[in-house]
């Protein structure tokens, strides 16, 4: 089986990504993406809502290095939200500051993500900051702080294999967190190497986030983990309106179904557009079983 290392050094490529449209679909990628446009994107967000399901969508991008394309992203995001109050769909918005201009000027990001945020403001939306990889951690809980003194509706993501997660969730009590294992390829000097040490730390930061009595968005795929949630909840007498569950979309809708017939609030993470390489070369990379969607794609064809 080809190994994690392998997918996200892939993911990395800027050359593989300016190519990739020309082959991405035999790769399986219209599995796991929800279409190149909102329109499709919307099509889809319907749809998981007439099956009970939240959602929350991603127009994917990375590698801008652009003030113009850090504005034109920002304006997408704007559209996004528009569009979502626009059809009443139960559907958020998740964001990279990457996207908005991270990489180019600290103040551009910070002052494209106020404009978004007095919109989602305005139609009662919020906002969700993905996390990316550690040399962008730091600026982004920055930029987070300085967002939440003027906006609540803003949270971002805490990933339970850095070392420095748990200490991360206490200092953002009463914030909005998605809490997640993470999906970039750190170094021994700040994150586990070892599934379970991984496995052990995010439960650890499920339990300090919902005990501090704030919300949590548990985004994972693993039966396991949901089932010590579920026996976490109940013998704490934690409500099911403190915490959702998250999966990616096109991943065991199944059992994404199964939950939400159980009676807890399942959101699904809808990406889509036409910057879908890095996406979905790390979808590869996090669980060997992924790679069935690469060798079905090309197999098909």
């Amino acid at each position: 089986m080809l190994s994690r290392q392998f997918f996200l050094f892939l993911s990395q490529s800027k050359w593989l990504k300016q190519n990739a449209r020309r082959w991405g679909q035999k790769l399986g990628a219209k599995q796991v993406i929800a279409g190149e446009t909102l329109e499709e994107a919307m099509n889809t967000v319907r749809k998981l809502n007439e099956q009970g399901m939240y959602a929350t969508l991603d127009h994917l991008g990375e590698f801008v290095h652009r003030r113009e394309e850090a504005e034109h992203s920002a304006e997408y995001c704007v559209k996004i939200l528009q569009a979502i109050h626009d059809e009443g769909l139960e559907c958020n918005l998740s964001l990279k500051l990457t996207q908005l201009g991270l990489d180019v000027d600290r103040d551009l990001c910070r002052d494209n993500m106020m404009y978004i945020l007095q919109i989602a403001k305005e139609l009662e939306n919020f906002v969700r900051i993905d996390m990316e990889d550690y040399s962008h951690l730091d600026a982004t809980l920055d930029i987070l702080n300085e967002l939440r003194q003027s906006h609540d509706d803003v949270g971002t993501a805490i990933q339970a294999y850095l070392y420095r997660a748990e200490a991360d969730v206490r200092r953002l009590g009463g914030v909005n967190l998605r809490l997640i294992k993470g999906a970039y390829n750190e170094s021994p000097q700040v994150a586990y190497q070892k599934q379970e040490d991984v496995d052990e730390n995010f439960m650890n930061i499920i339990r300090t986030h919902l005990l501090n009595g704030s919300y949590a968005a548990i985004a994972t795929h693993d039966h396991h983990i949901i089932n010590q949630v579920k026996q976490f909840v109940k013998e704490k007498d934690i409500s099911k309106d403190q915490f959702e569950f998250q999966m990616l979309y096109g991943f065991r809708t199944n059992y994404q179904k199964q939950l939400v017939d159980e009676g807890y609030k399942m959101r699904i993470y809808v990406p889509f557009g036409t910057d879908w390489y890095g996406y979905f070369m790390r979808r590869l990379a996090e669980r060997p079983q992924n790679v069935r969607f690469a060798l079905k794609g090309l197999l098909s064809k």
